[in-house]
């Protein structure tokens, strides 16, 4: 065959590679649904509290959280509230201040775990006045406080000498500091803390200590430990006391009314916690949001209970 007839050699290319398929994301879970549906793995315990509480945690759908776990189980009896029912004031608390869209409790469910059934809640990791986080975490040693993350900062409670708390701080009253002296205890006149006032007002906060308040992230406050909560007859105990008497803020009154609608019988929010707290509970929860919005005021120690928790922090 003459050489124009040949047929020319291809040039041989190597075949595409194709890239390995991408995997597929995560889809996006609320913290609730991570919190209700995930694996709980316990990791320590949270020591210097006075129910059982466990650091924790919960994986599901390739997503990863630390929480707390408060096991029924390990709840210690107390003369004024049912046996066996914190952790569901816990959770009813969390669905209270979502009502208010306030969001000053940590996401919390009600769900079983390594030890029965009890409350799970997000880990709130602590900012440090510098901005850096205050860490919090528990090892199998376990970590300090109650429930979540470490205690509020200064910027939130001050011990102040004298008589006036001066600018920016709100009196609460004065506390034993040892070798017989004494300080005013005051709190930050802050709009997080004003709310967070109003909403252990409308549950009827037995417990509010200054080791609750846990400054997070992005200018949040979140508050934990809400136990002894919902009672019937009038519990209130708070440092949160600076501002009794003095009118409610126009936005508080709004947010109050709209709850007030959400408490109405046939409501989702009442048929909520109509799984968490008794019929009697959520009538006095009812009258408690009545009375604020009647008085317009934030309520005052009525002092036929005390007025401040102890240890107050």
């Amino acid at each position: 065959m003459s050489a124009p007839e040949r047929i020319p050699p291809r040039s041989l290319t190597p075949p595409t590679r194709l890239p390995p398929p991408a995997k597929e994301a995560p889809r996006l879970v609320s913290p609730a649904e991570l919190l209700a549906l995930g694996e709980l793995t316990v990791r320590g315990r949270v020591r210097e509290a006075s129910n059982a509480v466990l650091y924790c945690t919960v994986e599901y759908e390739g997503h990863s959280a630390p929480c707390v776990y408060k096991p029924v189980a390990g709840e210690r009896p107390l003369w004024d509230f049912p046996d066996g029912t914190l952790a569901q004031r816990e959770v009813a608390a969390y669905e209270v201040s979502e009502a208010t869209g306030w969001g000053l409790v940590p996401p919390t469910v009600l769900r079983d775990g390594p030890y029965g059934q009890g409350m799970c809640q997000l880990w709130i990791e602590v900012e440090a006045a510098d901005g850096e986080a205050a860490g919090g975490g528990a090892d199998g040693d376990g970590a300090d406080g109650d429930g979540s993350g470490q205690a509020g900062g200064p910027e939130l409670l001050a011990l102040v000498e004298g008589d006036e708390p001066g600018p920016g701080w709100k009196a609460v009253g004065y506390a034993e500091v040892g070798e017989g002296r004494t300080a005013l205890l005051a709190h930050a006149d802050d709009v997080r803390l004003r709310r967070l006032a109003v909403l252990d007002a409308v549950i009827n906060n037995g417990d509010r200590k200054g080791g609750h308040l846990l400054p997070a992230a992005g200018g949040r406050l979140y508050a934990i430990d809400h136990g002894v909560t919902f009672n019937a007859d009038d519990k209130l105990r708070t440092l949160l006391w600076g501002w009794a008497g003095e009118p409610l803020p126009k936005d508080v009154l709004e947010v109050l009314a709209r709850l007030a609608d959400q408490l109405a019988d046939g409501g989702p929010l009442c048929a909520r916690l109509a799984e968490l707290i008794t019929e009697a509970e959520i009538e006095a929860l009812r009258a408690r949001v009545a009375a604020l919005l009647r008085t317009g005021k934030h309520p005052e120690p009525s002092g036929q209970w005390p007025a401040i928790p102890w240890p107050p922090v």
